[in-house]
């Protein structure tokens, strides 16, 4: 099964911990050459190469490339921050800044024909289509140093990280549909995994934004549990394999039925309002976090 991944070159962002070690494991389990990125050392064996670099750093982005090599077969997007401890700015250039300038600089030219690109959205960036307007015309920035200044300009100063969370994640849902069409014309397949609530290190920020274990556990549906890491990582698998040759554009929710609970309207639909920046320029949400 997989086999395909043999040889391969994959590189994966966020690979020192949680689903993106777990994925690092499997793809050298499989034969492939693995190069992980992330800012704390990934402690995998057999990996390629561990190259150290921090996402909010372009130059540190630009290095991590520059070392990598000029042909990828796979990459797999994993990195993101919750926003629960870090900064509005921090979460959302971590999260879809780093994701878009490296996808436009280097993935679709170094990405050969057949190749393929898995991120790690959310399920928190649902109802993307509905209110795209708030994040759609970053879309059209063409450098980090644009897409910097025009959230800058857009964005309140005093905004949370959770803001920048809910907006960055459906920012990355839109673009990842766009890519399956840009990039596709090029034979490059581009497609996100939507995790529910699973259990990697930043469980407890997860739940303090939930209100609480009960509620995030809520989140998976029938489950009645958190999600593995593993249970994350085989879908990725999936979704850059030769298995899913003909499959672009998904955007795959791993919740077990929770958003179809939404859907049908079992339960209220806690994602249809507006991202709207100039919304989180209030004290609500430190005050939530802060456990107020």
């Amino acid at each position: 099964m997989m086999e395909d991944y043999k040889g391969k070159i994959c590189v994966v962002t966020g690979a020192a911990s949680g689903i993106g070690k777990a994925l690092c494991e499997k793809l050298v389990a499989l034969g492939a050459q693995v190069y992980a990125l992330d800012r704390n050392p990934a402690e995998i064996d057999g990996l390629a190469a561990f190259i150290a670099t921090d996402l909010s750093d372009k130059s540190s982005i630009d290095k991590a490339f520059a070392a990598l090599p000029q042909t990828i077969d796979r990459f797999f997007g994993v990195a993101g921050l919750s926003g629960a401890k870090t900064s509005y700015w921090l979460t959302f250039t971590v999260n879809f800044i780093a994701n878009k300038y490296i996808t436009d600089t280097y993935l679709a030219n170094r990405i050969p024909a057949g190749g393929s690109i898995a991120y790690v959205t959310s399920c928190g960036g649902l109802m993307w289509e509905k209110w795209r307007k708030e994040y759609v015309k970053v879309m059209d920035c063409r450098t980090w140093e644009e897409m910097t200044a025009f959230m800058k300009s857009v964005s309140p100063k005093d905004g949370v990280g959770v803001m920048a969370y809910t907006l960055s994640k459906r920012a990355m849902n839109y673009y990842t549909s766009l890519q399956a069409v840009e990039l596709g014309k090029k034979g490059i397949r581009v497609n996100a995994l939507l995790p529910g609530s699973t259990d990697t290190g930043m469980k407890k920020e997860f739940e303090k934004m939930a209100g609480g274990q009960d509620n995030l556990v809520k989140e998976n549906g029938g489950a009645g549990r958190l999600a593995t890491q593993q249970e994350m990582a085989d879908p990725l698998l999936f979704l850059n394999s030769d298995m899913a040759a003909f499959v672009s554009g998904l955007l795959l929710i791993a919740d077990r039925g929770h958003n179809c609970e939404k859907t049908l309207g079992f339960c209220k639909n806690q994602l249809d309002v507006p991202a709207a920046l100039k919304l989180y320029n209030t004290s609500f949400f430190q005050k939530k976090l802060a456990g107020q």
